[in-house]
């Protein structure tokens, strides 16, 4: 009987052992996989994509072609089903990273480091992954610089994201078989992430947001909650509430794109300063209007982090004070309701 994998949803029983390094003309890692059980009769390029998602299916599917895939000890084929148990090794074409992208000497806030983990405060306005116009002075431009071996990992070891304009932590990878750990942490929703919101409106009682999210079907460069999105999930609880205002903290389980913007702004709720997702409030005391309107970006911030640590599996947490600018908008909100 053949056990299909749903599109949308992460293989969960798998096991991941990268090897180490292998020393060859090129400094290339062989990445061994066991097939899981509930593949049954799938097509392999399918079922790697599912594995292996820092990596893009046509990109495996390049080295499917290229002979770098075999299974069993026998060369793949594209067309190959995978019937679970089978021994998968790859050995990735990667191309170094400082070919389409250049390391520039910009000042990290790094909260943690050792050989397999790096824990990044980031600044808002700096933008995490080359593109869209903003092709230098960005996030993996500085991890580039700060260490040679991330230019071997894909996105320099970058496994998720912040948006330009939101604060907080930042976990990277700094070899693929870090890499490869973390993505899994990520699929199986064991990494917690809490984030700090100041919301429009008074929120009532603590909850979570439960809907799809998926590009906005006429606005493409906005996210929206449709029936055609990915799950998605959000809990959220209220630290301090104030005139017009609330103070959140947001814990996701699911991680899309602009996932808590999209949830509090279809909840009523959208953030303060959020210049995208935004919403029509009751009319406000004119210091609260001014300092609302004034604050120049969405009020959110990555508060704390929490994972088990690629090597020896402990569970690590970090923190992060909020920024300047949040933390004014707070003592102002708060000067306005005494």
């Amino acid at each position: 009987m053949k056990f299909p994998i749903e599109a949308n949803k992460p293989i969960q029983d798998y096991s991941v052992t990268p090897s180490s390094f292998a020393l060859a003309e090129q400094t290339e890692s062989i990445i061994e996989l066991v097939a899981p059980q509930n593949c049954i009769g799938l097509r392999l390029d399918f079922v790697l994509a599912q594995l292996l998602p820092q990596w893009s299916r046509s990109r495996l599917q390049s080295w499917i072609l290229e002979k770098r895939v075999n299974i069993d000890g026998k060369i793949a084929t594209p067309k190959q089903k995978i019937w679970g148990n089978e021994k998968i090794s790859i050995k990735p074409h990667i191309i170094p990273i400082n070919e389409t992208h250049v390391a520039e000497a910009i000042s990290l806030e790094i909260l943690y480091e050792d050989n397999h983990l790096l824990i990044i405060n980031k600044p808002a306005g700096m933008v995490v992954h080359p593109g869209n116009g903003n092709w230098q002075g960005t996030l993996l431009n500085a991890l580039l610089h700060h260490s040679k071996q991330l230019n071997d990992i894909p996105r320099a070891g970058i496994v998720h994201r912040l948006d330009k304009d939101t604060s907080g932590l930042l976990m990277v990878a700094k070899t693929i078989e870090a890499q490869t750990s973390l993505v899994r942490q990520l699929q199986e929703h064991s990494v917690e992430r809490n984030y700090l919101a100041i919301v429009l409106g008074e929120v009532k009682q603590n909850g979570y947001i439960d809907a799809p999210i998926g590009r906005h079907p006429v606005q493409r460069t906005k996210m929206a909650v449709t029936i055609h999105g990915k799950p998605a999930r959000t809990y959220y609880q209220i630290l301090e509430s104030f005139n017009g205002c609330t103070l959140l903290r947001c814990r996701l389980e699911t991680g899309r794109t602009h996932q808590i913007r999209v949830h509090m702004h279809n909840m009523g709720h959208p953030l303060v300063g959020d210049p995208v997702y935004t919403g029509k409030t009751r009319k406000l005391p004119m210091e609260i209007t001014r300092l609302i309107t004034q604050f120049p970006r969405q009020a959110l911030h990555a508060q704390q982090l929490a994972l088990a640590h690629p090597l020896h599996g402990k569970t690590m947490i970090w923190n992060s004070e909020l920024p300047e600018d949040m933390n004014m908008l707070l003592q102002g909100l708060q000067r306005c309701g005494m």
